[in-house]
């Protein structure tokens, strides 16, 4: 698959890195341009519009803060987008959400994309180790979120589809939901 990966960071650069071992296309990008990034094998350093632009998958793995940022003026109509946020502003501080999940309020920032929630439950260690780790996806657009548990499974990860935005994005939404921090391993 072609995969977009915005945010450089630890999550963005463990999940590009664990993709492009698998074989997939992979770009990363962050708002401050190629020259920036850090060299990874097998991803190739872009830039935003080249993260989102033809990608099968765009990851969004930026700090709260950022999201306006990168997915502002963005035609993200029909795309599929994986959020891995959680909202923590800087000083390790919750943003007040009121009572909506995060993904919520993700969704609008990426107007008319599919979006599926995943991969912010864990530690980028515990996203790179080689065993089935499980990555769980929560989604309002069943076939997004089929592509992206395929995407996960073809990088070694089990992925667990706990459903919708409002029922499976409040289980793994940091803070408050119960599966934050909870590392599994499927034995096979």
């Amino acid at each position: 698959m072609k995969v977009g990966v915005v945010g450089a960071g630890n999550i963005g650069a463990s999940v590009a890195k664990k993709l492009a071992r698998a074989g997939h296309d992979l770009v990363i990008a962050n708002s401050r341009g190629p020259e920036t990034l850090p060299d990874l094998d097998g991803v190739a350093k872009g830039t935003l519009d080249e993260a989102v632009e033809g990608r099968d998958v765009t990851f969004l793995a930026v700090p709260w803060v950022a999201l306006d940022a990168v997915t502002a003026g963005r035609d993200w109509a029909g795309k599929i987008v994986v959020d891995t946020s959680n909202p923590i502003l800087p000083g390790f501080v919750f943003a007040d959400i009121g009572d909506r999940p995060s993904s919520a309020i993700v969704a609008e920032k990426v107007p008319g994309a599919r979006l599926v929630k995943g991969f912010n439950t864990l530690s980028p260690e515990r996203l790179e180790r080689d065993a089935r780790t499980v990555i769980f996806l929560s989604g309002d657009h069943p076939e997004a979120t089929k592509v992206v548990a395929e995407l996960v499974e073809s990088a070694g990860w089990a992925a667990i589809d706990l459903g919708s935005l409002e029922v499976g994005g409040r289980l793994q939404q940091y803070p408050g939901g119960p599966f934050p921090g909870l590392s599994l391993v499927q034995q096979d």
